[in-house]
């Protein structure tokens, strides 16, 4: 037996609960791994709230982690036992010691990169990836607007924006989060509660707006993220923090400058074995020769699963977040 934590009906944090499981065996394609750390995304608690539905029930949340391949199925040629590993994305059930997988949903997790590491890169480095180099390619000299600069993702993003020679501003809730974003590599920090997003962009872009807002947050900015772009520029939807955008009006964009809008998923973006070991292999890369930095500022044991979503729901959090197993 294992242990994992099982959602049996959605709802709060203390819908988490800790519990032994029976993993099973691998079957035909597939591996049983046993985890070194498990990572912790805001998609996590979509899952918990159901605000995106999981049809099983019960069902162990979670879409990250990193670990050793101790059993493999028929057919597996790629990986061998004792094999690192690491993983984002479906299938959904990253919250256990340890699970089964398929092969083709992993890849393998280079020596120089520990396990802590590699379960808390793999989701928000992704997402960075596809973000900045797939949804919108950011190129030398763009300036972005990045919401929530002092989370996971923003402080991956920072540094690989960076990287690429764009202009970064980047939204936080407070002045140590504009440190913690400015020591990253955002260029220009906004407190969103004390300040205009909009007037402090047109001033650090001279009127002009930016080509891209990447949003994680929803309702409460979508409006000011919108009043940032340029004309055709873009909006990238990949997250809903404060609520989902509720609706969104073709006129509007038409009026504000023939704007697009963007919903992507690090799911489809990955979907394909080639899509994603290009992704995986380019973020292994960066964090392995120093470019991209993974800040981990909390760890939790996995039984104290939901005091880790009731504070990264409460914004208490910055960087990357581990369950430790």
């Amino acid at each position: 037996m294992a242990n994992a934590i099982r959602v049996h009906t959605p709802g709060g944090a203390d819908s988490l609960i800790y519990e032994t499981y029976d993993p099973g065996q691998p079957k035909s394609g597939e591996v049983r791994l046993q985890h070194g750390a498990v990572g912790l995304n805001f998609i996590d608690v979509y899952h918990r709230t159901g605000l995106y539905p999981i049809e099983a029930s019960p069902f162990i949340p979670g879409l990250e982690a990193s670990g050793t391949v101790i059993e493999l199925g028929a057919d597996v040629a790629e990986f061998a036992v004792g094999d690192r590993v690491a993983y984002a994305g479906v299938p959904i059930g990253a919250y256990c010691d340890e699970r089964i997988m398929p092969a083709h949903r992993l890849v393998k997790l280079p020596d120089e990169i520990s396990f802590e590491t590699g379960a808390a890169m793999m989701l928000q480095g992704m997402t960075v990836q596809y973000l900045i180099r797939s949804t919108y390619r950011v190129k030398a000299g763009d300036t972005v607007v990045l919401h929530a600069a002092a989370g996971g993702i923003g402080l991956i993003a920072c540094q690989w924006l960076n990287h690429l020679g764009a202009t970064v501003i980047g939204t936080v809730g407070s002045n140590e989060k504009a440190e913690l974003a400015k020591q990253y590599g955002c260029h220009h920090t906004v407190l969103y509660r004390d300040e205009n997003l909009v007037e402090r962009v047109k001033e650090i872009t001279n009127g002009e707006g930016v080509p891209v807002v990447y949003d994680s947050v929803g309702k409460d900015t979508y409006e000011a993220s919108l009043d940032c772009l340029s004309p055709f520029g873009l909006f990238v939807s990949f997250g809903s923090a404060s609520g989902p955008v509720e609706s969104v009006y073709p006129g509007t964009l038409a009026a504000k400058g023939s704007l697009y809008f963007t919903r992507p998923t690090i799911m489809t973006y990955t979907a394909k074995r080639e899509d994603l070991l290009a992704s995986a292999n380019e973020l292994i890369e960066l964090v392995k020769s120093g470019v991209v930095n993974i800040n981990i500022d909390q760890r939790y044991e996995l039984k104290n699963a939901a005091q880790a979503h009731r504070d990264l729901e409460s914004r208490k959090t910055t960087g990357s977040t581990i369950f430790t197993v």
